[in-house]
């Protein structure tokens, strides 16, 4: 899944770190979704999208095969 949360993580200033505490995971979780190496679940995505005041479609995007 493609996202936009190591942009808008950037845009506030944020470290991983940072952001890790806001949304109650791990620094390693944040880089994993990050790097689309993990999708996050359900109730992550939202707390994510409420957290930047943003839809989850406005943050996460499907990959669509070529």
């Amino acid at each position: 899944m493609k996202n936009r949360l190591r942009i808008l993580r950037a845009e506030k200033g944020w470290t991983q770190a940072e952001l890790a505490g806001r949304l109650d995971v791990s620094r390693q979780a944040v880089n994993a979704i990050e790097n689309g190496k993990h999708d996050p679940s359900l109730s992550l995505a939202f707390r994510i999208a409420h957290l930047f005041d943003l839809t989850v479609e406005q943050i996460f995007a499907e990959q669509r095969p070529d």
